[in-house]
């Protein structure tokens, strides 16, 4: 498998490209027996209506001259929506994209102007007999209804930045980092932390350093979030209100190496009065350190090239993404 194949775009082509299989025929036959009636609304509707019942996940169909004015009723489950004869729909993203030659085309994703909701449309090319262009089909689905395979994006591990808000670059060099709470009990809190992810089935946590408060998942409760201010983090008696558990075997973070990657965050925490770390978060399962620094750069990379980069590394500018 080459680097790339793992990318969210590749995993959204796969997912259109199953979708374009089972799309393309049935729209095919449904502009072929269209153009037989292309001038008579009622036996559009009636073909168009046959089709979606056909189509277990189309929302609406309806039927386009060659200018995109809508000259079917809207075609859906509850009956026709006749007050949409006329509309111009020139101006829908669907219609800004180009047809391919062979005259079926799945929009890319947009929002709806009916549910607002993320959706997809499918235009099919209309012909006569001699192959002259009478007009276009379209069916609308709802990304909730789509087919979609059972195959999980993976998330990349590679070292990725992002840039911030521009506001606050644009003020760093006039703001001074202040000891919070957290900063000032640091060992303490740290050592809970360490406590929590390596015993008691803690695998995501976000450190707030100016804000003084952790936001943890536990992996017997993956779904809710706690938050843990600095009363909690500041006491060892914290740990005794979450079961002990075994540290999990697919942890790609080693248990042994979670302490040096918060004494990372530290580290750069206290790095220098202006650049400096605000948030750290660190998630056991796919190894990643994330960082956001007070001119608001953040970075995410794998917990052994934020420990092999050091200090030095950081604290000779490379945080201003």
């Amino acid at each position: 498998m080459s680097p790339a194949s793992g990318t969210l775009a590749d995993s959204i082509s796969r997912q259109r490209e199953i979708l374009k299989t089972l799309l393309r025929e049935p729209l095919a036959h449904a502009a072929q027996a269209c153009s037989q009636v292309w001038n008579n609304r009622l036996a559009l509707n009636a073909i168009l209506g046959e089709t979606l019942a056909q189509q277990a996940i189309c929302k609406y169909m309806y039927a386009l001259d060659t200018h995109a004015i809508q000259i079917s009723d809207t075609i859906s489950r509850d009956g026709p929506i006749a007050n949409d004869i006329g509309r111009n729909r020139a101006d829908r993203p669907y219609m800004n994209e180009r047809v391919p030659s062979e005259g079926f085309l799945l929009s890319q994703a947009y929002i709806s102007l009916r549910a607002k909701r993320p959706s997809l449309t499918a235009i099919q090319i209309v012909r006569d007999a001699n192959s002259r262009v009478l007009g276009f089909i379209g069916a609308d689905f709802d990304l909730r209804n789509l087919p979609l395979t059972g195959k999980l994006y993976d998330e990349p591990t590679h070292w990725r930045q992002i840039k911030g808000d521009p506001a606050i670059r644009g003020t760093v060099f006039h703001q001074t980092r202040s000891d919070s709470q957290m900063d000032i009990n640091i060992d303490t809190v740290l050592g809970v932390l360490e406590e929590l992810m390596a015993g008691h089935g803690v695998f995501h946590v976000i450190l707030h350093f100016s804000s003084s408060r952790a936001v943890i998942w536990l992996f017997d409760d993956p779904y809710r979030y706690r938050l843990l201010d600095i009363d909690a983090l500041m006491d060892p008696n914290t740990c005794l209100a979450y079961p002990k558990r075994s540290y999990p075997d697919d942890a790609l973070i080693p248990r042994d190496q979670i302490r040096a990657v918060l004494d990372g965050l530290r580290e750069l925490r206290f790095m220098d009065d202006m650049f400096y770390l605000r948030s750290g978060t660190l998630n056991i399962f796919n190894g990643v350190v994330g960082l956001t620094f007070s001119c608001d750069g953040s970075h995410y990379l794998p917990w052994d090239e934020f420990l092999n980069k050091g200090y030095e590394f950081w604290a000779s500018g490379n945080t201003s993404s």
